[in-house]
């Protein structure tokens, strides 16, 4: 009964995670095309998603911390992210040519690589589930995977 309960506890945590990511992807999205500061945009994301009820349907709880530490990693490393990033990419698609919501995913991807916080391949496979998310028809996940794999690489080496 113990490890029933501790399974069901340690799914609805993946839950939160994986939900945090997907947020911190909108909101670095948001902040991108706003202007908004960090701290409006938590506050935002924090008072009206987590766990909102939007026509009926309830918004997933999200893992606060994981968020926050996303998007503060973000603001805080943002030109090393970059630069990672684009070394991740084709030449002739340089960062700022690419889609802003996959500008965004990946920032957020290379906040939690720098963190080394959680396993590379667990980043990987959340980030490219965030784009499933966003582009369920399209290459987009595998582009992600891609790119993602050659940051992780460069992040931590060693875990390779």
């Amino acid at each position: 009964m113990t490890s029933l309960h501790s399974n069901r506890s340690g799914n609805q945590r993946r839950k939160m995670k994986s939900a945090a990511r997907l947020y911190a992807v909108q909101a670095l999205f948001q902040m991108e095309h706003s202007s908004q500061t960090v701290e409006v945009v938590r506050a935002e994301f924090l008072d009206h998603r987590f766990g909102a009820i939007y026509d009926g349907e309830e918004m997933q709880e999200g893992d606060i911390e994981l968020f926050a530490a996303v998007l503060d990693g973000v603001v805080t490393l943002q030109a090393p992210i970059d630069q990672m990033t684009d070394r991740g990419l084709v030449a002739k698609w340089p960062l700022g040519r690419i889609d802003p919501t996959l500008r965004a995913l990946f920032r957020a991807a290379g906040a939690e690589l720098h963190a080394k916080n959680a396993p590379p391949k667990v980043v990987i496979t959340e980030y490219v589930d965030v784009a499933r998310a966003f582009f369920p028809d399209g290459k987009e996940p595998k582009f992600v995977n891609a790119v993602l794999d050659h940051m992780a690489r460069e992040a931590q080496p060693e875990a390779f």
